[in-house]
């Protein structure tokens, strides 16, 4: 199993913060530095000094690290228009040297849009929204040099688009994540490279996974030419002490934590991972929420990695 870094930067974390963290990362060997996609502190806190924009982000971080695979968990539909974000994400492909990954989801956090003034809209508009936007973004990756690409939806309208840039890989890897039982694992067996499973307990996951396999055989796509991946928060301690002490520096309950996410020392986190393998992750992404706890980072990928 593949272990990736995820962060939350709209909590407080400068862009800094970030690079540090991406370059621990990468010496350490994890397989990806992926961040979240939000404008809007969540809970308590004013998410001093503020968000990080997360493509603006990722462009620094493609140019100042140089192994390490970089992307979103996720990109909302509702913050950009699916032309101009095929471009930058093309773009920091380009950066990296090919090491890209686009998540792009529906979007949920209505608070963070009536607090930047960005349309909202029903969850079937935003869903709406998600179908189009990954039609319209693989449309304008795949069309050949020299073709134009044209789009005619509901929502979205290309008309003669030359489809440049083009990304150094082909395709850029698309993620696709969420519990919807019908049009999440539809588009994900239409359009996902990877299928991702956030947040929830293990049975969840894995009967979501079966979905996502199903409705891969139903359109004649090998179910296991997609990656199942699962993210949970982090909390990782070389004893019980050390547990409690992340978990408190967070602000999470050691409780909640050992209950709905990874939490414990590394001989209990191995098992914890090893189940998901066993119901078919590929991949784990470790959520951490203090960014500069590097020994955090240093202490998964000595004790837990190797193992898993």
């Amino acid at each position: 199993m593949e272990l990736r870094v995820f962060t939350e930067p709209q909590q407080g974390a400068t862009y800094d913060d970030q690079l540090r963290a991406a370059l621990v990362a990468e010496e350490c060997g994890f397989g990806g530095f992926f961040r979240s996609d939000h404008y809007h502190v969540m809970g308590e806190g004013d998410g001093s000094p503020g968000p990080t924009d997360a493509w603006v982000t990722l462009a620094g971080l493609a140019r100042e690290t140089s192994t390490i695979r970089l992307g979103t968990l996720v990109t909302p539909v509702t913050f950009r228009l699916p032309g101009p974000l095929a471009i930058a994400v093309a773009q920091v492909d380009a950066m990296s040297g090919g090491r890209v990954e686009l998540g792009l989801g529906a979007g949920w956090f209505e608070r963070e849009h009536t607090a930047y003034g960005m349309p909202f809209g029903t969850t079937g508009e935003r869903f709406d929204r998600l179908a189009e936007q990954l039609a319209v973004i693989t449309g304008l990756w795949s069309t050949p040099p020299g073709e134009r690409y044209s789009f005619d939806g509901k929502i979205y309208q290309l008309s003669d688009s030359p489809a440049l840039p083009k990304p150094v890989q082909s395709p850029v890897p698309v993620i696709i994540g969420g519990a919807g039982p019908k049009r999440t694992p539809a588009l994900a067996a239409r359009f996902a490279t990877e299928f991702n499973m956030g947040f929830a307990p293990l049975d969840r996951i894995a009967e979501q996974f079966g979905r996502v396999r199903r409705a891969c055989e139903e359109i004649g796509r090998d179910p296991s030419s997609i990656v199942y991946s699962a993210s949970l928060t982090t909390c990782v301690g070389a004893d019980q002490a050390d547990v409690a002490r992340r978990a408190a520096a967070t602000g999470h309950d050691l409780d909640e934590l050992r209950a709905s996410g990874l939490a414990g020392t590394p001989e209990e986190v191995i098992e914890v991972l090893r189940a998901h393998a066993e119901a078919g992750c590929d991949r784990f992404y470790v959520q951490v929420f203090d960014m500069t706890d590097h020994d955090h980072l240093r202490l998964i990928a000595s004790e837990v990695m190797p193992h898993v």
